[in-house]
């Protein structure tokens, strides 16, 4: 169904970009939600996982990342982090040690129970990511990718 419909528009969009634009934006959004449902059932957020799967995957050498590290691969700002990472150790799935060469700067790692609940959520995760792109072939996935990557670009200059 087009965007039009979809949004019960009486008439068309004026501009073939916006109406991209929108077509992009609103299916964000409809993803965004349902992740939400889908990490609610984990007592996780979207945001949350996130960290998990960058800690899993991308720890370093200390066995985990720095805040300043976990802020530039999140894209989100330093203090975003702290409280996060406060919520997560709190919880039980992360905790703070310090640096082994510089003590001015915590490495964030996952506990045993982090790590527990992301290899319990991440497949059945993975899964769904599965079906809400299978409409798209392996070419279209890389075009899609490739499209967004311009529009970054873009917005970056």
């Amino acid at each position: 169904m087009v965007l039009k419909e979809e949004l019960g528009l009486k008439q068309g969009f004026v501009d073939t970009a916006h109406e991209a634009l929108l077509n992009v934006y609103y299916t964000a959004s409809m993803m965004k939600k349902r992740a939400d449902a889908f990490f609610s059932q984990f007592g996780l957020t979207d945001v949350q996982f996130n960290l998990l799967t960058l800690l899993y995957f991308q720890s370093g050498d200390e066995g985990g990342l720095s805040q300043a590290q976990i802020s530039d691969m999140m894209l989100v700002n330093r203090a975003n982090i702290t409280s996060l990472v406060d919520r997560m150790e709190k919880a039980g799935f992360v905790e703070r040690t310090a640096h082994s060469r510089d003590r001015r700067f915590n490495i964030i790692k996952l506990t045993t129970k982090g790590r527990t609940l992301f290899e319990k959520v991440q497949p059945i995760y993975i899964e769904q990511v599965r079906k809400v792109m299978s409409p798209l072939n392996q070419t279209e996935l890389n075009n899609l990718m490739r499209m967004t990557e311009k529009i970054r670009k873009e917005l970056r200059r």
